[in-house]
């Protein structure tokens, strides 16, 4: 049966290397895996992922940043997502809807009622079966992620980082929000700890999930 397992956090959570940890984990248990990412995904989101990351591109608006978040996700389910859930596998992805609602509503303050709307139409009313909140203290994630972006040699994905720790404290407090509000649905993971103990804890999970679901 088909289980869609999404990976959240603010930015230096460590979302993307237990990501890659679990995929491996989830592979070497047999699993069939589609691993993919927000935004981008598939060309034609990932050349909008291009425009929301570049720091070049400070003078978007947030509703122009909403709106390029939500096309990005329409093309990513359509093109990927939708298509491995309807033959019943598995996928893995880091970031998805309540991203949105966390930097978009919490973090820019944008109306919750109309991000949920362009989520449903965006999304086709796909929802993850299982979310992981990697949760970390701001101040901690942000070190992480500035140290991480210095010892690139690629694009320097950096806007968000570039905001204040007050708009990060702010997205962490709507991601915690949501995970309050769906406790069946949300999986905490103190992001602080170790990576092997973090990768443990979020490979219980989803197991456990996935045994559920098929």
């Amino acid at each position: 049966m088909a289980c869609f397992i999404t990976l959240e956090g603010i930015e230096g959570c460590g979302k993307t290397t237990q990501l890659q940890l679990l995929a491996i984990r989830l592979e070497g248990n047999g699993h069939k895996i589609t691993v993919t990412r927000e935004p981008g995904g598939c060309p034609i989101a990932d050349q909008i992922r291009n425009i929301l990351l570049d720091a070049d591109n400070r003078a978007i608006v947030p509703l122009t940043e909403l709106l390029l978040y939500t096309a990005a996700r329409a093309q990513h389910v359509k093109e990927v997502i939708a298509p491995v859930l309807e033959e019943g596998g598995i996928v893995l992805c880091d970031r998805f809807t309540d991203a949105t609602i966390a930097y978009q509503g919490y973090g820019r303050k944008l109306d919750l009622a109309i991000i949920s709307r362009l989520n449903e139409l965006a999304t086709a009313g796909i929802r993850p079966d299982l979310t992981i909140l990697l949760d970390c203290k701001a101040e901690t994630g942000l070190k992480r992620a500035i140290s991480r972006i210095n010892s690139t040699t690629g694009a320097r994905e950096e806007r968000f980082e570039l905001e204040s720790l007050q708009f990060h404290q702010r997205v962490r407090d709507g991601y915690l929000g949501l995970a309050r509000q769906e406790p069946d649905r949300f999986v905490v993971v103190n992001a602080e700890a170790g990576i092997r103990e973090t990768e443990d804890a979020i490979a219980a999970a989803v197991l456990e999930r996935i045994a559920v679901n098929v």
